[in-house]
């Protein structure tokens, strides 16, 4: 009898012992952070993005973030914090500095969920041409359709981005500037495929592609 209740004491020790080491991991494992923490990280990013992450069309036209896929605005977070992509802005730094990954994933999912309708749109006479490209390509410049990746809406999937509704303008300046922005450091992300595709394009058909997504919902 005596030996079973010391083995039930040594027992108890044990799984007290266990659950000590455990809770305390997990604890550390994770960043919690109040409503109110994100709410302020929120109108952070609508300062610029706009309300419903619409974007802004300005001297420095801000992306729209409305209905991104959420693994790439996580990825992108992360591209800024790891400095593998350029900010245009130095402010952008510094609000995405010390941003969580729990924070980003959190920021990722309500932008994510805002669909509003398309804000920037560029000239209305480049978009047949700008369409024929989105979906067919130019295969005599090696440059693949673009719906192959993005999808035929344009929405992205996962890592892919979403392109339909982008500000026209913002659109323009990724592509003509892609080295400058994206890929930065040895590790680089999936912005590594557009790199031969943007050196491929004529400025005319940025302008057309960008143009075309800019209209879609």
């Amino acid at each position: 009898m005596k030996t079973a209740s010391l083995q039930l004491v040594v027992l108890a020790a044990i799984v007290a012992i266990v659950f000590s080491e455990i809770g305390p991991a997990d604890s550390k494992s994770r960043t919690y952070f109040s409503d109110g923490s994100l709410q302020a990280k929120i109108q952070y990013c609508t300062d610029c993005h706009g309300p419903s992450g619409q974007g802004y069309r300005g001297y420095f036209p801000m992306p729209r973030l409305a209905g991104q896929t959420t693994e790439y605005l996580e990825n992108q977070l992360r591209a800024f914090v790891e400095r593998r992509r350029e900010p245009h802005m130095a402010m952008t730094m510094s609000r995405v500095h010390g941003v969580s990954p729990a924070m980003q994933t959190s920021l990722a999912g309500h932008f994510s969920g805002l669909n509003p309708p398309p804000f920037g749109r560029g000239p209305r006479q480049l978009e047949d041409t700008g369409k024929t490209i989105y979906e067919q390509g130019l295969p005599d410049d090696y440059v693949p359709a673009c719906q192959v990746c993005h999808g035929p809406e344009a929405k992205g999937t996962g890592p892919i981005p979403r392109l339909a509704g982008q500000l026209y303008p913002y659109t323009v300046k990724e592509l003509e500037n892609w080295d400058k922005e994206r890929g930065q450091g040895p590790d680089s992300d999936t912005s590594a495929v557009m790199r031969p595709i943007a050196h491929s394009l004529t400025k005319s058909q940025i302008e057309a592609v960008a143009a075309y997504l800019s209209d879609l919902e």
